[in-house]
């Protein structure tokens, strides 16, 4: 029997005023004409509740670009289910937020791309440094629960410290400090994104300073640099269920780009069948799949082989063990690129470009 799942992430649409080089999405957007649209988000939801899902992160894209997500939010707090509104800030208004709370939003989480606004803006394609500024004004002034999230790379790390002291300033009661997973877009920016080994070391070292005052810190793994993989979402299908766009359903938000994984859909199945039998949701499950070093490694019900999303990304087959394991036949595609990094010269961005919003 698979235990049922705590958390749902809900990516309302694809839609994003920004243009992060490492953007999570996947390489082919959802447009908006496919997307869920309210009865069918409030049908997800009450699903989700009678699994016992107790917690939905309301993300994108950017959420704030639906003209329901009111509604949204409504239909999630109507059926028992926490909600984090997880936004770039852009747009988030005293009186947008005022609609969301009474309609049940319970938290917020903010991005911000770097401390200083210049290097903020650059990185994500646009000018958006001031926007999200007033946005955290906005939630503060709120007083709900205000999360912030950097993702790390090159081009920040050495600027942790600033960070740090901008969410103490903006007021949040969280800083989660995401180092950059390199799948779809990112993977693309590898390059211009991997920092060097001597970043790391030195942003460890501020965040083994922090004092536990001020804001609640969380800091992300990197996968190049540990040698030893992180748990895939607490192993495949173990905690979260992922509703894209369109209503295709996955177990980790990074799966959209396998080809053979042939993902269920909610406007085809429920939520209950989904979780507990469909394909997708099973393929990687447990530890019977497990091939190569994985097979007879202690450590495969702690890990689970790694991340099956990096698996298949950098050698083309889901099941092999995770190359940032240091016991992968295939470790060295991350530790060549881990290694070059210090050398490399700062490349520009691809950015991404999304499709206009009709």
């Amino acid at each position: 029997m698979t235990d049922a799942p705590w958390a749902l992430l809900a990516e309302l649409t694809h839609a994003c005023p920004l243009h992060c080089p490492y953007c999570s999405n996947p390489l082919e957007l959802v447009r908006r004409d496919a997307e869920l649209d309210t009865a069918e988000w409030a049908r997800v939801f009450a699903e989700a509740a009678g699994m016992g899902i107790v917690q939905a992160h309301i993300s994108g894209g950017e959420p704030l670009l639906r003209r329901d997500i009111v509604q949204i939010v409504e239909a999630a707090h109507d059926a028992g289910v926490y909600t984090q509104l997880v936004t770039s800030g852009l747009g988030l208004t005293s009186r947008r937020l005022d609609d969301l709370v009474r309609a049940g939003l319970n938290s917020v989480q903010l991005s911000v791309q770097d401390a200083r606004a210049e290097s903020s803006d650059l990185i994500a394609g646009r000018t958006s440094f001031r926007a999200k500024e007033r946005a955290a004004g906005v939630i503060a002034a709120a007083g709900l629960p205000f999360g912030l999230n950097v993702v790390l790379h090159r081009h920040n790390l050495d600027r942790l410290q600033e960070i740090l002291d901008l969410g103490a300033r903006w007021g949040a009661d969280r800083i989660e400090l995401a180092n950059a997973q390199f799948y779809g877009w990112a993977l693309r920016n590898r390059t211009a994104l991997l920092p060097a080994r001597e970043q790391l070391d030195r942003a460890k070292e501020i965040v083994a300073a922090h004092d536990g005052s001020g804001p609640e810190i969380v800091w992300v793994l990197p996968d190049y640099y540990e040698g030893v993989p992180k748990p895939c979402m607490g192993g495949w299908g173990a905690r979260s269920i992922t509703v894209g766009p369109d209503g295709t359903a996955l177990p980790c938000p990074a799966a959209y780009a396998m080809p053979d994984l042939a993902p269920p859909n909610v406007r085809d199945h429920s939520l209950a069948w989904i979780w507990a039998e469909s394909p997708a949701f099973n393929a990687y499950r447990g530890t019977g799949w497990m091939t190569g070093p994985c097979r007879e490694c202690p450590r495969r019900e702690t890990d689970f082989g790694g991340c099956r999303c990096q698996a298949f990304a950098l050698t083309g087959d889901a099941a092999r063990t995770d190359p940032a394991c240091g016991l992968s036949p295939d470790h060295h595609l991350v530790r060549d690129a881990a290694e070059a990094a210090g050398s490399v010269a700062g490349s520009g961005f691809a950015y991404r470009r999304p499709p206009p919003v009709r």
